[in-house]
Formats: C-alpha cells, structure tokens, sequence
C-alpha cells in the first residue's frame, strides 16, 4: 500500500494514488485553475490532502496549506495574500469562508454533502484524467507556499520549488547510507498536521520517496494511535514533544503490542534529556532522536544520525550535524 486511511481502513496503492492525482489535476484544469495559480488546503489530515497536493503539483500549480483551527479572518488573511483560488477542506470549516466566497474563490470539500455553495471532491477525483495537459515545470517553479510565523510580525509565505522540495527529501532518504532510513517495508505514522511542513515533507513526501506505506490518522488520540500502531505493524513513528511525555506517562502504553517501531523522529520543538532518557527506558527496542528545521529551510536542516543505514553514534539531546 501507499496510503492507507486510518479512520476507514481503506488502502491505496501507488497506482490508485497516482491515477487520483492525475484525475485532480484534470479537475483543476476543468475547474480554470491556470499553472502558477494558488490551490490552499485547509484540512485536517486526510488521503484527500496527498491527492490534491500531488494533483496540484502535476497541474503546475501552487499549494498553500493553512490550519482549519485558524479564525476566519485569519484563514481569509492567508488566502488572499496568496492569491487562492480554490479551497479544499472539510464541511466543518466551509462556514468560516463565507467572506472569501464572494470573492470568486470555489470551495470545495471532502467529506458530506455540498453546502453554503460549495463544491464536493469528487469534482477533482473523478475527473478525466486524459484530459489533463502536459506542462512544462522548471525546477525552480514554486510548488508550495506555506506561512511561517517568523521571528516577528503576521505570517509570511515561504515560497518553496519543486527542486527546493525533491532535493529536501533526497537529502534525507537517498544514498547508499540515507541519514533516514525508510524502506519499502516500513509503514510510517502521519499523525502530526501535513498543514506542517515537517509532516508534509519528512513524513509523506519521504514515504512516497521509497515506497514505504503512510497511515494517515486526522488527529492524536492516545489510544487510536496505538491501536494503529499494533494493527498496522508501524514501523516509524514521526511525533513532537508532547506525544513524546504522553507515551512516558500514559499507563495504558503497556496494554498494546508497539514492538513493530523501530523509529521515533520528534521535530518541532526542542525535547529535554530527561523526556529522552524516560522514552528510551519505555521503548528500548527502538531508535529515538530529534531533527531540526524551520519552513523557510525547506524545512529539514539536521537529522539525527541515529537514524542512518549504518547509524552513527549521537549524544543524548542531539539533533544531528549540519
């Protein structure tokens, strides 16, 4: 499998995944979607989010990802400053857009029925995927544009190339020794928003790089995530501090069958020795470290070398080398 969707059990091969892309990038021909345009996704996560990324990304056109929790004015701040066109999201957030839907912008969601003047996916996923142009992409073409909250000020688009992205990801998981080693066998956890870079790059991207399998969960839930885990066979387990301390404190950690992760990335923020140390002691089987990164890098700037083919010694704490 390529993707398999956790909250239905579903699977998709690499063949039905690229077949959908294509069927995406026709819609967004058919929609009026011109290349260089701006498609935002404003999703929780969701197979529909890797289909319109990638749909995108073949059309020639420009995703920017926003978080659905964001207030309406917010979300109506990031979207016409990156000049969207179409909003794909969920039937929950389609009230927050009444303002831009006066402004030409075609709403469309993935799940329930059509409202509010909205339009349902299967406009992209059904599509003729024939019908779709072929372009000319240069690498140095945006492909995504994800805000930042930078040092200061609102939020800022980073304007990321499809060679920026590609070299990203090669970066990590290419070579004779990757600095991360997934393969084909693994099956990875993409629990952490994909409205984030970390989790749309070292964790989507990098598992379509390979071939590994992604499970795509909406949101963190303590025991859904381990059921997963144990059902699944996951075999990497990409998180962020705060998992980190509720697998340490959480009781109920020792009533499932993990012993298939061999890794756990956390990124996102800084992890202390002491949480480190006390997840070592619960998961010793597996590898555990932390990367570092920011959007505007790309994101990824260093990985623990823990996590290599042929693994390098690291301190407790490290985040790699640059």
């Amino acid at each position: 499998p390529c993707l398999i969707d956790g909250a239905t059990g579903k699977t998709y091969c690499f063949a039905e995944v690229e077949l959908i892309s294509r069927k995406v990038a026709a819609g967004l021909v058919k929609m009026g979607l011109q290349q260089g345009q701006v498609v935002m996704l404003l999703l929780q996560n969701c197979v529909e989010f890797a289909f319109v990324f990638m749909g995108a990304a073949l059309r020639g056109a420009i995703v920017t990802t926003a978080n659905p929790f964001y207030k309406p004015g917010e979300i109506a701040k990031q979207a016409k400053a990156a000049g969207a066109r179409i909003i794909v999201t969920q039937a929950a957030y389609v009230e927050k857009l009444t303002d831009l839907q006066s402004d030409d912008v075609i709403v469309i969601t993935v799940d329930g029925a059509p409202k509010d003047g909205s339009q349902h996916i299967s406009v992209l996923t059904e599509a003729d995927e024939t019908q779709c142009p072929s372009v000319e992409i240069q690498p140095e073409d945006v492909v995504a544009l994800p805000y930042s909250s930078g040092t200061m000020g609102l939020p800022k688009g980073v304007m990321l190339t499809h060679k920026g992205l590609v070299s990203s990801v090669a970066q990590q998981v290419d070579g004779e020794n990757p600095n991360l080693y997934f393969h084909s066998e693994d099956v990875i956890m993409c629990v952490l928003p994909l409205f984030h870079l970390y989790s749309l790059n070292s964790v989507l991207l990098c598992a379509l790089r390979v071939g590994a399998a992604t499970l795509i969960m909406q949101k963190f839930n303590m025991t859904s995530f381990l059921e997963l885990i144990q059902r699944y066979k996951v075999t990497v387990a990409p998180i962020v501090p705060p998992v980190v301390l509720e697998i340490t404190k959480n009781p109920i950690v020792s009533q499932y069958d993990i012993s298939s992760v061999r890794i756990i990335m956390s990124g996102g923020a800084p992890l202390g020795k002491e949480l480190e140390d006390a997840l070592r002691d619960r998961l010793p089987h597996a590898i555990f470290g932390q990367g570092y990164g920011m959007t505007e890098a790309g994101p990824v700037l260093a990985m623990n070398l823990a996590f290599a083919k042929e693994p390098f010694p690291v301190k407790s704490g490290s985040c790699g080398t640059v």
